[in-house]
């Protein structure tokens, strides 16, 4: 799940509609009541993160292991390369995330890159898609930035030699800063570095124009962390709306932009775009997460768009998953939502 894609935030309006600062207390004393049930599941699922025993209980509980084996591709790095052997085989492409964050050492932090490097090693030798996506908390960003910096640049040096393409996952609002000025410190050496973007934050339009402008790779989420208004879009429809301006900007304009929702709309809203102004399958991908969509993954890749799917996989799969539901409770009814919508009608006509 992870803050590279969107969360539930489904409403049906288009355009950018800003709140009203002027709006009485009244209404603000409605949401934050509104908000309480929220705040106190957020609570739990970061309660229950901490008990990695019940990580081991819940895998002998068969809906548990049958949602783990949905979302997660397995436990071990031979576990993700059999899965991505059949993602490429229905001719999809990917992105591997080797689980794990918010390490609380060095060791943790340099443990994990030696596990990235591995896997980029067992890609390149399966030959399959060389391409991985990571969190600078899981390099060690809140231990020490020098040795974060240090790990990454370590899977940059691997990747380069094997033709590989690594991102940077956005993490919350208060390490973008720190994110962009790594990417930004290292791309000069490591071109095939990208980074994500969240249409959730009010920032973003900035921050996509310079990237736009320096051709960074971006992937294009709305964003599923819960993020204070000051520094973020609130309202569904606004999220979906600056989705949408930012989208089109990076359609036009981005180098190789990935389009990263499950949302039938804003995708048929891209498709309609590329398919009017000329913009071939061969300049932006879509981007979805493994086990959500599957039916609208084959759809789109029948279609002749090109679609990777975001792969996890690792022993701490617990906390990545208790993590994404606390950081958007209404994330539970989008992982359930994502079962009973999958279907094999067709893909809804684009406009010519």
């Amino acid at each position: 799940m992870g803050a590279m894609y969107d969360s539930p935030r489904m409403d049906q309006s288009e355009g950018i509609a800003g709140g009203d600062p002027s709006a009485s207390a009244v209404p603000a004393r409605r949401s934050r009541l509104a908000r309480a049930p929220e705040r106190a599941l957020r609570s739990l699922f970061l309660a229950l993160a901490r008990r990695r025993s019940l990580g081991r209980f819940a895998t002998r509980l068969p809906l548990t292991r049958a949602m783990v084996a949905r979302f997660v591709a397995g436990q071990t790095l031979d576990d993700a390369l059999a899965t991505i052997q059949r993602l490429h085989d229905a001719g999809l492409s990917t992105t591997v995330d080797v689980l794990g964050e918010s390490v609380a050492s060095a060791d943790a932090a340099v443990a994990a890159a030696e596990r990235y490097v591995r896997t980029l090693d067992a890609l390149a030798a399966a030959g399959l898609d060389r391409n991985v996506s990571l969190k600078l908390s899981q390099m060690g960003l809140a231990v020490d930035g020098q040795v974060c910096r240090a790990n990454v640049e370590r899977i940059l040096e691997r990747a380069a030699t094997l033709g590989a393409f690594v991102r940077v996952d956005m993490e919350d609002h208060a390490t973008t800063d720190a994110t962009l000025a790594l990417v930004r410190s290292l791309r000069p050496r490591h071109p095939e570095l990208g980074v994500v973007i969240q249409a959730a934050l009010r920032r973003s339009s900035n921050d996509i124009d310079s990237l736009v402008a320096e051709s960074t790779r971006v992937r294009l989420c709305k964003g599923a962390y819960n993020e204070p208004a000051s520094v973020a879009f609130i309202d569904r429809a606004d999220v979906d709306r600056q989705f949408v301006v930012l989208m089109e900007r990076l359609l036009r304009r981005g180098t190789y932009p990935a389009i990263a929702t499950h949302d039938e709309r804003l995708i048929r809203r891209a498709v309609n775009l590329a398919r009017r102004e000329g913009i071939g399958p061969d300049r932006f991908e879509f981007q979805m997460l493994y086990g959500v969509r599957r039916d609208l993954q084959e759809r789109l890749v029948a279609d002749g768009w090109t679609v990777r799917v975001y792969v996890p996989y690792g022993a701490e799969w617990y906390p990545y998953f208790m993590r994404r539901l606390a950081e958007r409770p209404a994330n539970v009814a989008f992982v359930l939502r994502s079962l009973l919508q999958e279907r094999r009608a067709p893909l809804p006509k684009s406009a010519p």
